[in-house]
């Protein structure tokens, strides 16, 4: 209820009596006035679609100058001709900041982490928590929707203090969240930034009739999963990862992990051998180590099973891989 308290003030800072935009959203004064209510997907689609026209500011009052109907838009077809991910967010970053210098956006991508970081340039006043949320919340949801793709968070960081509310959160943002921790920014693999765009100008006039959902619903495809399934386990080779412990390391329910893993045409099952078998080999032709050793390592409970699942992949037992390997190098 705070984030429409949020948008009541910017209409009766412009002298908009927002009780009419209320009742359209199905929102009564007595939930306004309660911190504890909180109002659907639909309802928050809704207020803002009607305040932002009402107003004419898809900023809804945060900035010192309005954003017009369709300033957002822009933003997008200004990025949907650019090859990657990448390059589409530094555009928006660089563009946003012709539209307003009341906040800057940043693009980083540093060892293995990307990061896209929000600083304000003068102060918020009402708005420093609702406007941060709803820009990283409208970038976030812009790049899921250009590469068709969940993308998971690693963390979110804000500079204000943790809000009354702030259990909402993890809702708007999976992943960690920390307050009182500058700069202002949220984080993901870097990876994603690399992947290119699925969307083109035709896709983008259909989004931009009913763009706010970007904003509000997470997208459940992940473009990235089986590579981050295989980056999981590879991290803990020897480690015996049951699908339940892996969802919850990747912020999924077991069931959406299944799902998701065979939309994409893999399961996890052959997640794993790939991974275990890669690790094999690797310790079969770089050390000397027991085939018992190797076995564990690469994350078998006993050596009975790894030779039988070795000679599955290649034809040949561990030993027999072993000596044919140090033959032929």
């Amino acid at each position: 209820m705070a984030f429409v308290k949020a948008i009541v003030q910017a209409c009766e800072k412009a002298g908009l009596v927002p009780s009419d935009l209320l009742k359209q959203a199905q929102i009564t004064p007595e939930e306004v006035e309660n911190p504890d209510a909180r109002i659907t997907a639909w309802q928050f689609e809704r207020l803002s679609g009607l305040a932002m026209q009402a107003l004419d500011d898809e900023a809804l009052g945060w900035f010192s100058r309005r954003l017009p109907w369709g300033s957002y838009g822009m933003l997008a077809r200004a990025s949907i001709s650019a090859p990657t991910l990448g390059v589409a967010l530094t555009r928006w970053c660089r563009h946003h900041g012709l539209l307003t210098d009341d906040i800057a956006l940043h693009l980083e991508s540093k060892d293995g982490t990307a990061t896209l970081a929000l600083t304000p340039r003068r102060n918020l006043g009402v708005f420093t928590e609702f406007c941060p949320v709803s820009v990283l919340r409208n970038a976030h949801g812009l790049a899921c929707w250009l590469i068709d793709s969940r993308i998971p968070l690693q963390g979110v960081q804000f500079a204000f203090d943790a809000p009354a509310h702030h259990g909402v959160y993890p809702l708007l943002f999976p992943g960690p969240v920390q307050f009182a921790s500058a700069p202002t920014a949220l984080r993901f693999d870097a990876r994603y930034l690399s992947l290119p765009l699925a969307r083109d100008e035709a896709a983008l006039r259909q989004m931009l009739q009913r763009a706010l959902p970007l904003t509000v619903l997470q997208y459940r495809r992940d473009r990235l999963l089986v590579q981050r399934v295989r980056q999981a386990l590879a991290a803990e080779p020897d480690t015996a990862h049951s699908a339940e412990t892996l969802a919850q390391r990747l912020l999924l329910s077991p069931r959406t992990l299944h799902r998701q893993l065979k939309e994409e045409g893999a399961s996890l099952q052959g997640i794993k051998d790939e991974v275990r078998r890669e690790r094999a080999i690797a310790l079969l032709h770089r050390t000397e180590r027991p085939i018992k050793q190797v076995a564990r390592l690469a994350g078998f409970v006993n050596d009975k099973s790894f030779i039988r699942a070795f000679k599955g992949w290649t034809g040949q037992s561990p030993a027999e891989f072993r000596r044919s390997a140090k033959t032929t190098g």
